[in-house]
């Protein structure tokens, strides 16, 4: 028995290894091939449903076999599971680039669009049909003979290359492991030095193991007083995947290769340039409307990002004695200017935001606004710390609960996992045309946070999540409902599914607010020796602090946003990715990293995700969601009438419609840029 070909309702990830991936692509991929050829021939009527009922069930089925072994290398990663995963990439890649192609598929959709029967269409199957003849179009199916086969060519290898990107950056993170002595430790808080400790001692080793991984590498950045030792840590961390490191693990070429494919792809398609092409499906309407909004936000920007830097400098000569600020000083020197300024730390924050409670509070959140319940229920898993949750809409009277969807959360770092975090899909919402039930949607929710270290009176301390480790889960979160609450029935516009890549951030985006919300934060903190919730004058020098150096770090955010879209739109930038990356820095940037710093080669956002000409979305929906947000403001925090109308029209609505549709149907207007620079103190 393959457990990937099992019809069990969720994945059997206890009983999945990596020798099951081949055989059950073995009978997958053919069925789906059968499946393909059955479509096209003349036995099924050009009409939606005849389609959907042949072709959509087995490509379904394919396609959570193949996102289980992708999730499974993400967060499980192994030589054998690396191994089953790249033999089969080629051919998968091979087969969905060719049903995207597919010509005489093409004709039997444009057949069902040209079908008076179209505009009995609902809106969903509507906006399904038209992304399904734009997708056909950006895939190639227009292409004929050698076009054809180079534009299928340029998929396969462009999937092996981010494939490749992906596994460099993770075993360069890997790969460094410091030993440090205690001394070298001075001024790192506890937490952090004992699970360093004891993760040295499982390795046989005295002091502390120090590795490149965020729940390590950012504590000992902030706060570690060892200027060497920080020096030491930024290198690594700044120069991985690069020719400074193992020249296997160097990203420098695939980067090359995968912009030129990428232009290759955007020609062969008669767009001007892959930034052209990527915006297609999205809501900006050209590479110059986003690079002029961009550059509109770093204006605005600027002024407070020179008085951010200017502080920092002078706090840094000042009181710390450190002359010339370096690019490893600057997590220290604004920890210690923060400290200084707004008299708390991170540190002492931590200590309120224990795992368990923070957990409580934002499912509290949940429910409240959205009429919802969140249960814990039960499932396989990869890890003993992964999770499993279902969340209900109550029934009325003596009706039981109606199951909305289901979520694992995975939310602690260790080897083998990607780094960062993300939400991604096990199953869509879909009414089944084999006529099966309604098929409720099922997430993924993976973190990288710090795992809980040591006891106290016999028992285990629950994991302290840092205030920027709350807002990450907040953001996760909130792209988890977007897929999970939808009342969609269409798969291909449920929940995320055909929402414009430029608009997917709202919901998670707008989720990130409430931390910072004094009814939020009451509810949500425990301090993890006493009990005791956030003292409201801590909270109030938090927000004093909110917008501390927000100018840099908006700065930052556009910077590699124009550095992506400049890579791809620039004709000669594939080969000059480090001139493209300096001439942006001294356009935008008030305080440019070192020239060793190769950022770019872990850029898996748009080398290895789906942000390649769409890294600026993050900026782009954050004026929708900042907007969104001071709805809230306006009517109340925890207003269950504000929060069901957000739920009906942006987070039920998925891909149904427009974004900009569904942001009108919930703002009552267009979006307006004021929230934003109002949040982030620069109106």
């Amino acid at each position: 028995m393959n457990p990937l070909l099992s019809n069990s309702d969720l994945p059997e990830f206890a009983a999945i290894r990596p020798e099951h991936i081949t055989p059950a692509l073995d009978v997958l991929l053919p069925a789906a091939e059968a499946a393909l050829e059955r479509a096209v021939g003349a036995e099924v009527p050009a009409d939606y449903d005849a389609l959907s009922a042949v072709l959509d069930v087995p490509l379904e089925r394919l396609s959570r076999a193949w996102g289980v072994a992708n999730h499974l290398n993400a967060v499980a990663n192994t030589p054998e599971l690396r191994e089953a995963y790249n033999a089969n990439l080629g051919r998968v890649t091979e087969f969905h680039t060719r049903l995207g192609s597919d010509e005489r598929l093409y004709a039997k959709y444009k057949a069902v669009a040209g079908h008076p029967d179209a505009a009995t269409l609902t809106p969903a199957r509507a906006m399904a049909l038209a992304h399904a003849m734009r997708d056909f179009v950006l895939s190639g199916a227009e292409l004929q003979g050698e076009a054809k086969a180079r534009f299928a060519a340029i998929q396969e290898r462009s999937a092996e290359a981010a494939q490749r990107f992906s596994e460099h950056v993770l075993d360069a993170t890997d790969g460094f492991v410091l030993y440090a002595g205690a001394e070298q430790l001075a001024g790192v808080p506890d937490d952090v030095r004992q699970a360093t400790r004891e993760a040295a001692a499982a390795d046989g080793h005295d002091g502390h193991k120090l590795t490149l991984h965020i729940p390590v590498y950012l504590p000992v950045m902030q706060y570690a007083t060892d200027r060497a030792l920080r020096e030491q840590l930024y290198r690594a961390y700044a120069t991985r995947a690069s020719e400074f490191g193992p020249p296997e693990r160097d990203n420098s070429a695939l980067m090359t290769e995968l912009l030129q494919l990428r232009a290759e792809e955007a020609a062969l398609l008669d767009q001007p340039t892959y930034a052209h092409l990527s915006l297609v499906p999205k809501m900006a309407e050209s590479p110059k409307q986003v690079m002029g909004f961009l550059r509109d936000l770093a204006r605005r920007a600027r002024p407070h990002a020179e008085r951010d830097l200017a502080e920092m400098r002078a706090f840094a000569a000042d009181e710390l004695g450190l002359a010339e600020l370096q690019a490893w000083d600057q997590a220290f020197v604004a920890e210690k200017l923060k400290e200084a300024r707004y008299a708390f730390s991170e540190q002492e924050v931590k200590q309120y935001f224990t795992e368990p409670r923070v957990l409580d509070g934002l499912f509290h959140i949940v429910e409240t606004l959205f009429g919802v319940r969140i249960r814990p229920d039960s499932a396989e898993v990869w890890h003993d710390s992964v999770r499993f949750y279902r969340i209900e809409r109550p029934g009325t009277g003596d009706d039981a609960p109606e199951l909305v969807g289901q979520f694992y959360l995975d939310p602690y770092a260790r080897p083998g996992k990607r780094p960062g975090a993300w939400m991604d899909v096990v199953r869509g919402r879909w009414q089944r045309p084999d006529g099966g039930a309604l098929q409720t949607p099922v997430a993924h929710l993976v973190c990288n946070f710090s795992s809980p270290v040591g006891r106290v009176d016999g028992k285990d301390r629950p994991a302290l999540l840092t205030h920027d480790d709350v807002i990450t889960l907040f953001h996760e979160f909130g792209h988890g409902l977007h897929h999970m609450l939808t009342r969609v029935d269409e798969l291909a516009v449920a929940g995320i599914s055909g929402v414009e890549w430029d608009a997917v951030e709202l919901p998670s985006q707008f989720m990130e607010n409430f931390c910072w919300e004094w009814e939020v934060l009451s509810r949500l903190t425990a301090h993890v020796d006493t009990g005791e919730p956030l003292p409201r004058t801590l909270y109030e020098r938090m927000l004093a602090a909110r917008n501390f150096q927000s100018g840099l770090q908006t700065l930052r955010q556009i910077e590699f946003a124009l550095i992506d879209m400049r890579l791809h739109e620039e004709a000669d930038a594939p080969g000059r990715v480090q001139a493209v990356v300096d001439e942006v820095r001294a356009e935008v940037s008030v305080n440019p990293p070192p020239a060793f710093n190769r950022f770019q080669h872990t850029f898996s956002h748009i080398f290895a995700g789906g942000y390649s000409a769409g890294y600026y979305s993050y900026k782009w929906a954050e004026v929708l969601s900042a907007d969104a947000f001071a709805a809230f403001e306006e009517q109340g925090v925890f207003n269950p009438e504000v929060g069901r109308r957000f739920r009906r029209e942006i987070l039920e609505a998925g891909g149904s419609r427009p974004a900009m549709d569904s942001f009108r149907a919930f703002r009552g207007r267009e979006p307006s840029i004021d929230a934003l620079l109002r949040h982030q103190g620069m109106a």
